[in-house]
């Protein structure tokens, strides 16, 4: 019964699993401030072992492009043996914390495991649901922004509760993630690999003018996104405490503003089904951008003023993802999407190092205006997609994840 329900709803069961599985990633940043209540963790130590999983990532998508790991082997068993391999470095934090550098390795460990739950996850979402894979890339891309999150979600549920329990229920929940898309298996509409992926092969994709472009306004997107979800806590924990609230609100709203952004990704999925990806990506840029411009304008405002901002921004800063993502899909070559899409991955991410590692080395100096480091990200990527609508071959027709192709 259970595995014909899986067969029924396969991008359900997908995006379900990537909640899960992506809850590994921020799982030490929802548990910030318990960290540096116990352990004494500055704004800057956090933001390394923020940093530490992005090099992971990093390295684990560079491995996959150039073994060819995604397109040799089926994508459910990556997905379920990277999901397993996480959770047991993400626990293991728990006994790490007190003792660095051994705190670092296992938060780069974890970082390698996702490398094979995020760009896996997209192409099993390729796989089950072949059209309209910009609405059912939005669900997967939401997701991943619930289970980035989730974490927040779980030490606000456990704020009586040492935080030691907040990592291992994220390990719990990607084993369950695991579990599931090991029991789904891989979708039927992906053809055989032609055995040549490799990283050259990944790189190839670049030479796309198109898909050139559509990497170029991802690689502005991600410059600004991970930066933005890394110094959330910090902007909520100012305006609590301009409020005099109470310090637990700090998780809860933590996990409001970043969760928004599922509703940003969906909200973008069903609008590029109408006006297109292109569209879709281009508009969210334009907003996140002059909320990024305006934030630090405004530090004079009410904190209730700013923490509707910080939801705004939320729901803006993560809707072009899956659209990039759909499109990338759609011009890469079919018979490597996962080592094209891993590369992709991997460049999108270096460039989240500088961005996070910037912004939280500079807070304790700037405080918000920090924010302004990341307007380069949104500037440099509208400009990239300025360049795709110049060469579209119809300029008076959006171009649509579903029809865009090389």
């Amino acid at each position: 019964m259970i595995y014909s329900c899986c067969k029924r709803h396969p991008l359900l069961l997908i995006v379900v699993a990537q909640l899960f599985g992506t809850s590994l990633w921020f799982s030490v940043n929802g548990v910030g401030l318990a960290l540096s209540r116990d352990l004494g963790l500055t704004e800057a130590d956090l933001g390394r072992l923020t940093l530490i999983v992005q090099a992971g990532f990093i390295v684990g998508t560079l491995f996959i492009a150039s073994t060819g790991l995604a397109d040799r082997f089926r994508a459910s068993r990556i997905f379920a043996a990277a999901c397993l391999a996480g959770a047991l470095t993400n626990a293991g934090f728990v006994l790490a914390a007190p003792h660095p550098p051994l705190d670092l390795l296992l938060r780069f460990l974890t970082g390698l495991c996702l490398a094979g739950i995020y760009p896996l996850g997209m192409k099993l979402v390729i796989g089950w649901t072949p059209k309209h894979t910009g609405a059912a890339l939005a669900w997967l891309v939401g997701m991943l922004t619930l289970g980035t999150a989730l974490p927040h979600l779980l030490r606000g549920s456990t704020l009586g509760l040492p935080w030691q329990w907040s990592l291992l229920g994220a390990s719990g929940l990607a084993l369950v993630g695991g579990g599931m898309i090991l029991a789904l298996g891989d979708g039927p509409h992906l053809p055989a690999s032609s055995g040549r992926a490799r990283l050259k092969e990944g790189l190839s994709a670049l030479r796309v003018p198109r898909f050139r472009a559509v990497a170029g306004g991802y690689f502005g997107h991600c410059w600004e996104l991970y930066a933005f979800w890394t110094l959330t806590p910090f902007l909520v924990t100012r305006e609590i405490q301009r409020l005099t609230a109470a310090p637990g609100l700090v998780s809860w709203l933590s996990f409001g503003v970043i969760a928004l952004g599922l509703a940003g990704c969906v909200g973008g999925g069903i609008l590029s089904r109408r006006l297109g990806s292109l569209w879709v990506a281009r508009r969210a840029l334009i907003a996140s951008g002059l909320t990024c411009l305006a934030y630090p304008l405004l530090t004079w405002a009410p904190p209730a003023l700013l923490l509707v901002l910080q939801a705004f921004w939320g729901l803006t800063v993560i809707a072009d993802s899956p659209q990039f993502s759909a499109l990338a899909a759609e011009t890469a070559p079919r018979d490597r999407i996962g080592s094209t899409l891993a590369v992709m991955n991997a460049v999108g991410f270096a460039l989240t190092i500088p961005a996070i590692s910037l912004t939280t080395s500079l807070w304790q100096w700037q405080g918000a205006w920090v924010l302004w480091w990341l307007l380069p990200g949104p500037i440099l990527g509208l400009w990239a997609l300025r360049r795709l609508t110049e060469t579209a071959s119809s300029p008076s027709r959006p171009v649509d994840s579903a029809s865009a192709s090389e």
